[in-house]
């Protein structure tokens, strides 16, 4: 089956509920076999996060609401691996 099956997005999030709470939901959803968090950056009130995502023909929809309930925002898709395979990402003479 075709479909995302990878995303990595950049999310700021409230302290409360906790990553583990959000890691939980997310892994919950229909066609998701794994979530990983990074936390980068926390303040007083509100973490930033790093969320990779990866299954087969997730739902971006999906994934976005759980993210919304829980009180947290989606900054930015930060990459997408769609299609039937997985392609992992090539350094070129360009990335030094």
């Amino acid at each position: 089956m075709a479909g995302f099956k990878r995303l990595v997005l950049d999310v700021l999030k409230p302290h409360e509920p906790s990553t583990l709470i959000l890691a939980k939901k997310l892994s919950e959803l229909e066609n998701i076999d794994g979530v990983n968090i990074s936390l980068y950056e926390i303040d007083q009130n509100t973490e930033n996060v790093k969320i990779t995502i990866v299954g087969d023909d997730m739902s971006f929809e999906d994934i976005k609401m759980v993210i919304e309930e829980l009180g947290a925002v989606i900054h930015s898709i930060d990459e997408i691996v769609a299609g039937k395979k997985l392609i992992e990402t090539v350094k070129t003479e360009q990335d030094r």
